[in-house]
């Protein structure tokens, strides 16, 4: 079976970079990024060329020569920034005003053009990345790493900094929402010390954040104990069974074990144990606190709670807690 492929990394300018340019396509269903992406544009254009003039253009309702009318030049000479919403239920009119502009775009005016996904208008599409455009890809954050990352980019740009721990937390939080996971930035950076930590997310989120098996295994590897054993117990509340918890633990501390002490890119470690590339640099950095007695007295803890929370053990909640303790007290802390 062939596997499936991996998108192809972005090559172009993200929503935080983006420069004012004469063609500017956003691109994907996250409208909270293509805000952020337009937010920039206009500051940026209004700090270089002082007053700005803006013209919004419904692209399913566009009447013929309307754009040609909004880019010719302005009385007071101001600068021009057109935003053409919604290509993706673009009309017919839209579409042939659209590439005869593309193919000659007034380079004083700034034309943002944003389309959500889908087949509509791909012919627009490619003749503006023809043509230069800047192309902004504006996707959803799918998973926790993506989220993490959101939110260590957050504190980069405003030259704070949070713990990775603390960016993990902050993520299953809030959830899925990237405006939520913003304004949580925003409120940690504005009323939080220079330095997030675990504790500080925990003071602001706690209530909130999601006891799964995977976070649980988290705060045990990271040596927080009684994070940890506070996550399981919250867990369990939520009805998370005993049993995926001993396989979300045993899955990642394999993944230590495996690439413990190796050295080389992760990108080759990763094919050989099985794992994504962005698994292996995580493993590796969990790993470095623990020596190799700590691996096996680590892993053997976690056969003997398997055994339990399989029918050997009358407790088997008791068993994953005791697991959990073993792991996050052992190693350098």
């Amino acid at each position: 079976m062939t596997p499936a492929r991996r998108p192809a990394p972005a090559t172009g300018p993200t929503w935080r970079d983006v420069e004012p340019a004469p063609l500017v396509l956003l691109t994907g269903p996250e409208d909270y990024l293509a805000a952020r992406a337009r937010d920039r544009v206009r500051t940026l254009l209004r700090e270089r060329r002082g007053p700005v003039e803006q013209s919004v253009v419904d692209a399913s309702a566009y009447a013929p020569g309307q754009l040609a009318a909004l880019a010719s030049p302005s009385l007071f000479d101001d600068a021009k920034l057109i935003h053409v919403t919604g290509l993706a239920a673009m009309n017919d009119d839209l579409l042939a005003d659209g590439l005869a502009y593309a193919a000659a775009p007034d380079p004083d005016v700034v034309v943002v053009w944003e389309h959500s996904g889908g087949n509509r208008g791909k012919k627009l599409l490619d003749a503006l990345k023809a043509a230069g455009a800047q192309v902004v890809e504006c996707r959803p954050l799918k998973n926790d790493r993506d989220k993490s990352e959101f939110v260590l980019s957050e504190f980069r740009s405003h030259r704070r900094r949070i713990d990775p721990d603390a960016a993990r937390a902050l993520a299953a939080a809030v959830g899925s929402s990237t405006a939520e996971l913003a304004a949580a930035c925003a409120q940690l950076l504005s009323d939080g010390p220079a330095t997030i930590t675990f504790d500080d997310v925990e003071k602001y989120y706690g209530g909130r954040v999601e006891a799964t098996a995977f976070k649980v295994a988290d705060a045990a590897l990271a040596g927080r104990a009684e994070a940890a054993l506070k996550l399981w117990r919250q867990a369990l509340d939520t009805g998370v069974d005993p049993v995926p918890m001993v396989g979300a633990l045993a899955a990642k501390l394999r993944t230590i074990a495996q690439v413990h002490g190796t050295s080389g890119g992760a990108a080759r470690l990763a094919q050989r144990v099985g794992a994504a590339p962005w698994q292996v640099e995580r493993a590796q950095e969990e790993g470095r606190r623990f020596a190799e007695a700590d691996l096996v007295r680590m892993l053997g803890a976690l056969a003997e709670a398997d055994a339990q929370v399989k029918g050997e053990g009358r407790d088997p909640a008791y068993a994953v807690e005791r697991a959990i303790t073993t792991i996050a007290l052992s190693g350098r802390h």
